[in-house]
């Protein structure tokens, strides 16, 4: 008995020794989520080269992966009023040491004065987050031996616990010597360096290293930095302390091919890991990654959004009052209404008129307008009347919306089905296709919304109504499955054949300029690269114009196929019947006008070859479609005096609509036509960036008795399925 007693008492002190443990951790871990009290994020930023956009930007999230712009994404700070050059560029932020000081330090530079016209940067100090105090910093000037100073980029601030200083680090590149990451001391004011500038870290190659960050983890400092020259991308170099040792990890951490700059790391406020944030600058994107041991990355791109599109900038978790401020001076009602996060919204398309107080929410078809919440509020002191499930069914609904310290608006907010564009996101030059062997459709867009149409690789969607969408993924990557080229995947076409008594897919497609095909057993790929261009050159007698924008088309009369292609010219060849390879004897020129630019699309009526093409220019608002007709394939093309099919509907505000495909379904004489348009409402405002951020839709194409085309009415309503 004397032993049993023994035993139960050491398990209940072994209990409660692990209770108490328990407890310890569990209090730990609360003060020191209490203490660091952070429950928002503050991402600053500058939006492009040109010098309006050469300033800073805020951007705020609850979550570290949602984003909305403050100030309408225009800038917090005038660039002219605290820089020597008018631009400001690379910002990077930091809270103080004491928890309620901020630091931050750009680049004072104007890119269009060229990459190497700066010397200096700018340093910033503030207590609220909203006013700040500034100083500029001239290395050349401050600092003997700097005579052959080209560039000071990118500075960052971190706080030195041994010197109880703020530590500046940047890069600087003199003469024909590569860019090196050097760092210095700033004043007890923060309006200058009283240190020297010293190199901070030695490349073992001695190449090009910039933008670095430097974040402290487990007793270790981890600079992350761009190498430039032997291979571009983002590495990471360790050391035990601040200011040297940094041991090189040679290996990139970038988890794309595409060039990137700008890395930035923060810790996430749940405690879940780390993001490491990069500019994709030569796509106008940003990737972010997330990671447990700042060692493995993964890409976390599929759940971040922003309503801003940022370069070069870095981000700090920020506290609940210090949200609030930043909000109150910076946030406005048009913010909040055009950032609803109810997933049935087509985020592109929310029209928004400030003046009349009115939106319209464009929805996904078979969203339930009878209790829809638009999901407005993501930051929780915002005050949205009525707000939760509402009944839209029946029209407009007035809501209120206020923002602590701002007077609130009412806005009358429409819900509505909006079947265009038929794909979410950002794609052009739709090919259609029904496939025998899967009873569906299937749509092959060039995939938008890369500066200058720099995609590399393409996309399949399938439906079976031609109003709901699958996304199928990637078919076929320059980068990963093609060989000649690497670069401007754009406008490909595709065709079904009845290969041996088994359906086989010839796809066709444009990359750098040249034509290629790949082939499949299935629609939806994957698909294999035949190894080399099909078209590669001019035709005999062309000298302009790009070889692009193929086209393949069956002749049902004699079951030939036959393939177009051709910018600034219209050229057609048979295809042999290996479908890889052309008839070159045979090649002809059948351009239909001189106002041909591309896009051609042809297909058979009632004993009619037609041809439909594109004219004008993909980034001018009066991109439109045109059509002719032959007795043959291979042309010669007859032009209807009244032969626009498709334009622009400025009173929609429907733009750019163009580089179409045509297709008849239910084996009636019914007639759809896929095309492209700039994104609506925004793209007539974006210039030429509105030809590469342009958007799939679907419309209805009737011919007259005489076997003419009705012009095409481009709609936001968009078609019915069809079943």
């Amino acid at each position: 008995m004397k032993h049993l007693f023994i035993k139960y008492n050491l398990c209940l002190l072994l209990f409660l020794s692990l209770v108490s443990v328990k407890w310890v951790q569990a209090q730990n871990k609360k003060t020191a989520k209490t203490a660091e009290g952070n429950a928002a994020y503050l991402f600053t930023y500058f939006t492009g080269n040109a010098k309006a956009e050469e300033a800073i930007h805020f951007a705020v999230s609850k979550d570290g992966y949602h984003y909305k712009a403050l100030n309408n994404n225009r800038p917090i700070i005038s660039s002219e009023k605290i820089s020597s050059t008018g631009g400001i560029r690379d910002p990077h932020i930091l809270r103080g040491d004491d928890g309620k000081t901020f630091y931050m330090v750009a680049t004072d530079m104007v890119s269009a004065n060229g990459w190497d016209s700066n010397r200096a940067m700018v340093l910033m100090k503030s207590t609220d987050l909203i006013h700040w105090t500034s100083a500029v910093v001239n290395i050349q000037k401050r600092f003997p031996n700097n005579e052959n100073l080209l560039r000071v980029w990118a500075p960052q601030t971190i706080y030195d616990k041994t010197t109880k200083k703020y530590m500046v680090y940047w890069s600087m590149k003199h003469g024909n010597a590569p860019d090196k990451i050097y760092y210095a001391y700033a004043n007890a004011d923060f309006t200058d360096l009283e240190t020297t500038p010293k190199q901070l870290f030695f490349s073992p190659g001695n190449g090009s290293c910039i933008d670095g960050d430097i974040i402290y983890n487990k007793g270790k400092y981890n600079l992350f930095f761009k190498t430039e020259g032997n291979g571009n991308g983002i590495k990471k170099a360790v050391s035990n302390t601040l200011t040297a040792g940094y041991v090189l990890q040679d290996k990139y951490l970038q988890q794309t091919k595409d060039a990137v700059e700008g890395a930035g790391v923060f810790k996430l406020n749940n405690g879940t890991g780390y993001i490491l944030m990069y500019d994709v600058y030569m796509k106008g994107r940003y990737q972010f990654t997330k990671s447990k041991d700042l060692e493995n990355f993964s890409v976390v791109d599929q759940d971040i959004t922003m309503d801003f599109h940022p370069r070069h900038g870095t981000v700090l978790p920020v506290k609940q009052e210090e949200l609030n401020r930043l909000l109150s001076r910076w946030y406005s009602v048009e913010s909040v209404l055009q950032n609803p996060l109810n997933k049935s919204i087509n985020q592109n398309n929310i029209v928004l008129d400030s003046v009349n107080r009115k939106l319209n929410l464009p929805v996904s078809y078979g969203t339930d307008l009878k209790a829809f919440d638009p999901q407005f509020d993501q930051f929780n002191q915002i005050s949205i009347v009525p707000k939760g499930k509402l009944d839209f069914s029946k029209g407009p609904l007035k809501i209120k919306v206020g923002i602590p310290n701002q007077q609130p608006k009412t806005y009358e907010i429409s819900v509505s089905v909006a079947n265009n564009p038929v794909l979410k996101g950002f794609y052009a030059d739709p090919e259609v296709l029904y496939s025998n062997k899967t009873g569906k459709y299937y749509i092959y867009p060039t995939s938008d919304g890369f500066n200058n149409w720099s995609g590399t690789y393409f996309k399949c969607f399938s439906s079976t109504d031609l109003v709901n969408w699958k996304d199928e993924g990637k078919i076929l990557d320059l980068e990963k499955d093609v060989s000649w080229a690497k670069k401007n995947a754009w406008a490909p076409t595709i065709i079904e054949k009845k290969v041996n008594g088994a359906y086989k897919y010839f796809y066709y497609f444009t990359a750098a300029q040249k034509i290629g095909v790949a082939l499949a057993d299935d629609p939806a790929g994957p698909f294999t690269d035949s190894g080399k261009a099909l078209i590669s050159g001019k035709p005999k007698g062309i000298k302009g114009g790009q070889e692009i924008d193929p086209d393949v088309f069956n002749d049902p009369k004699t079951n030939k196929t036959y393939l177009y292609w051709g910018n600034g010219y219209m050229a057609v060849a048979p295809l042999n019947d290996d479908m890889v390879s052309i008839d070159s004897s045979a090649i002809k020129i059948i351009t239909p006008n001189k106002d041909f630019r591309e896009g051609t699309e042809v297909f058979y009526r009632n004993g009619k070859y037609y041809f439909l093409w594109s004219e004008d220019d993909t980034r001018s608002e009066n991109y439109r479609v045109r059509y002719g007709f032959s007795d043959s394939p291979m042309g010669n093309i007859t032009i209807p005096e009244n032969n626009l099919i498709l334009a622009k509907d400025a009173a929609q505000g429907i733009y750019g609509t163009g580089h179409n495909s045509v297709i008849k379904v239910n084996g009636k004489d019914e007639w759809y036509m896929v095309y492209h348009r700039f994104t609506r409402p925004k793209g007539i405002s974006m210039g030429d960036a509105a030809g590469y951020n342009r958007e799939v839709c679907i419309d209805k194409m009737e011919f007259n008795a005489d076997g003419s085309i009705k012009p095409v009415i481009p709609t936001v309503k968009g078609i019915k399925p069809i079943h």
